[in-house]
């Protein structure tokens, strides 16, 4: 009867599975991802052999193990856009469970690599970052309570997916891991602005970050210290953000070349949160503002997709993923080039890391999901009919 009313997008009976997702899913995207792993493969090239002499491996180590995760990451990625929403959303809950319960451990079970946040799982051939894999479960689960909240006789979900959110923020920021944390109340805020929230209720939650922020201040010497660090006027040339800066700053419009560059030589997180000094030290302006590029696409085609989508659920979950996947791209380039404090945040399927591209894979995989063509009326339709 829906159908009958709002009208369908006409779908070929007996098509196969693969054809009909290829015709369906939306390929710019898609080809947008695959440029981002090819340029992280690219720069990996060129920033991992010196860690890689520093620890005793072959100058392609991290590059080879990266070809692995990325790999999976895209395996991931194609498997989860075959999959319906209903069964996207199932999964999630389901993971989102297994990660929530994987943080909730990390104080007991989980190590810091000397990094002096205990954030990671040691499984000794490799490791699990919890957060990484919490991000895109959360997203969906948030957004599903979001959208129950609307419908008659609904649950609260609203003030449950609050309650969540506050709980996983807590909880990150104990570790401390204030970049994920941040992350996650801006994807449940997005979610809720655009599930109805009224402004006033955002005001005085944003008031209430900021409080939180001058207590953490105030009380966390590792949060207080990167602050400083952020507004201090000096930058010291001899720590992360001295070495990217000057990389950046060498680079110019087209870079020092392939392989010239040398803050890989001295930045310790070269292939993961400061890939992006080394794409600007070699590669110049150029391949930056491509990299810029290539994820504004993947955002801005999201959500144009989204803005056609009937189903409330749907639109509000998509939109938080396209969000939080672009934002953690802006973070780190933030970071990179002092627009904002450190965070410690990779690059997304560019970076260096095993949890970031699998998670990564599983959240463009699920955003790509919510996105395809449906047989199914769009938003459109019900406007016009009520227009009538």
């Amino acid at each position: 009867m829906t159908e009958m009313v709002y009208g369908t997008v006409p779908v070929r009976a007996g098509e196969p599975v693969l054809p009909r997702w290829w015709r369906t899913v939306d390929k710019w995207s898609l080809s947008c991802v695959l440029l981002l792993f090819g340029i992280g493969l690219l720069l990996g090239l060129a920033s991992s052999p010196p860690l890689a002499a520093r620890n005793g491996f072959e100058p392609f180590h991290y590059v080879q193990r990266q070809a692995v995760f990325g790999g999976a990451a895209l395996l991931a990625l194609w498997m989860t856009t075959m999959m319906s929403p209903q069964l996207v959303r199932r999964l999630a809950v389901l993971g989102f469970a297994l990660s929530f319960v994987a943080l909730a451990l990390l104080p007991a079970l989980g190590t810091d690599f000397g990094k002096g946040a205990v954030r990671w799982y040691s499984l000794g051939f490799a490791s699990v970052q919890p957060s990484e894999f919490l991000k895109p479960g959360f997203v969906v689960v948030a957004a599903w309570l979001i959208a129950a909240s609307q419908d008659l006789g609904g649950p609260p979900g609203r003030a449950w997916s609050l309650g969540l959110t506050i709980l996983i923020v807590a909880m990150l920021a104990m570790q401390p891991d204030f970049g994920q944390a941040c992350l996650i109340l801006f994807s449940w805020g997005v979610m809720y602005f655009v599930g109805g929230a009224p402004i006033a209720l955002l005001v005085v939650l944003a008031g209430a970050v900021v409080l939180a922020g001058t207590v953490a201040y105030n009380s966390s010497e590792h949060f207080a210290r990167r602050i400083d660090g952020f507004l201090s006027p000096d930058v010291d040339p001899t720590t992360q953000l001295g070495y990217a800066t000057n990389a950046i700053q060498e680079g110019g419009f087209f870079g020092v070349g392939v392989g010239e560059g040398q803050v890989k030589w001295s930045l310790p997180d070269a292939h993961t949160d400061f890939i992006i000094a080394v794409a600007a030290e070699e590669y110049g302006l150029v391949l930056v503002l491509c990299i810029i590029a290539l994820y504004a696409t993947i955002v801005v085609r999201s959500l144009i997709r989204l803005m056609r989508e009937r189903d409330p659920f749907i639109r509000l979950a998509g939109t938080g993923l396209a969000c939080t996947f672009g934002v953690q791209a802006l973070i780190n380039m933030g970071v990179a080039v002092r627009l904002l404090p450190a965070k410690g945040m990779t690059l997304p399927f560019v970076s260096y890391g095993g949890s970031s591209l699998i998670a990564g894979g599983i959240m463009v995989g699920m955003l790509l999901a919510f996105t395809r063509t449906r047989p199914q009326g769009e938003i459109g339709d019900i406007l016009i009919q009520r227009g009538r």
